[in-house]
């Protein structure tokens, strides 16, 4: 089992190293591979050293499984070249969600419309993985009719150059900004670009990718994205409008036997989900669950997830896994 991590040097190729690693992924050659200016680097992997590759050196070995994780400009140039040669890729990127040929996966949700024809398959946004994980239960027992969401997004979802930008501010520095304004002791409601509809391509994705995951288009998603300065973890507060009725502890059981789902839900002890108690960990974390009273079969609840983990790195493992396990590479 051959495996590429491309952009195994980055920020979220680094995670993936390491939870193929916690997983015991079953791995015979491990083909790390970064962009020309890493060619040559090590990485570590198991307590053994690896020398990072070139694209056109990895695709010459004919990996299994690609994990990419190298932004969308490069998945959309390479992905397809590495499917050419019967690589499976999985990518990170927003390069391929929105196709319609192409798989977008959460494998506790939809892992199951996946086949050996699928060699470019797309890990969902952070955000969207997170949510859906809580939601997809609750809309196959009483079906969502809308969700309202707004985020509270780490800067390590903006990657490596955000994150020094809040060291930066931290330690008094100034540096290269990531963002547009200071992100220490502040709040952006900005996480990618405007769109012409007035909402960034961050709110977007959490409206498409939500209906293409749970496979209904009527399901009407509203989503305000915010990155404030947490190091780790996404949290968000979502607001779910049901056409069917439901009883809170109910919600409470079926979330509680929800695969990958932990709940944290016992205000009078102040258990409530926060991004340091989710950091490092592969669940996403439900709380604060309780009716809206102002309109009818209304639920809010508030969803937190390591976005670097479950929101990317952990998510696109569960897919290569799903695909060994059945003999799908």
């Amino acid at each position: 089992m051959k495996i590429a991590v491309v952009g195994a040097t980055g920020l979220v190729g680094e995670v993936m190293l390491k939870v193929l690693a916690e997983r015991n992924f079953p791995i015979t050659e491990l083909i790390p591979v970064a962009s020309e200016r890493s060619i040559g680097k090590e990485i570590i992997y198991k307590d053994k050293s690896f020398k990072v590759v070139g694209m056109n050196d990895a695709i010459s070995k004919k990996p299994h499984i690609a994990l990419f994780s190298a932004g969308g400009s490069t998945s959309k140039e390479w992905a397809p070249k590495f499917a050419e040669v019967g690589t499976t890729v999985i990518d990170n990127s927003s390069a391929w969600r929105m196709d319609l040929d192409k798989c977008l996966v959460v494998p506790e949700i939809n892992a199951s419309q996946l086949t050996e024809n699928d060699k470019i398959i797309a890990n969902p946004n952070c955000s969207t993985i997170q949510m859906v994980m809580a939601l997809a239960p609750l809309h196959k027992k009483y079906k969502i009719k809308r969700i309202v969401v707004s985020t509270y997004q780490s800067i390590s979802g903006t990657g490596v150059k955000a994150v020094k930008q809040l060291e930066n501010e931290l330690a008094g520095i100034k540096g290269e900004m990531a963002y547009p304004y200071p992100i220490h002791q502040n709040a952006l409601p900005h996480c990618d670009v405007f769109e012409e509809n007035g909402y960034t391509k961050e709110e977007m994705k959490l409206v498409r990718e939500t209906q293409k995951i749970l496979d209904d288009k009527t399901i009407a998603v509203t989503a305000t994205a915010v990155r404030i300065p947490t190091a780790g973890g996404h949290s968000e507060s979502v607001n779910i409008e049901f056409e069917n009725d439901f009883n809170i502890s109910e919600v409470r059981e079926i979330l509680n036997n929800t695969e990958g789902v932990t709940l944290q839900d016992n205000p009078d002890v102040n258990t409530y989900p926060m991004p340091i108690y989710a950091h490092g960990k592969d669940d996403v974390f439900v709380g604060r669950i309780r009716r809206d009273g102002s309109q009818p079969n209304s639920l809010n609840m508030w969803i937190v997830s390591d976005n670097l983990r479950k929101g990317a790195a952990t998510n696109a493992v569960q897919i290569a896994e799903y695909l060994v396990s059945k003999n799908l590479v």
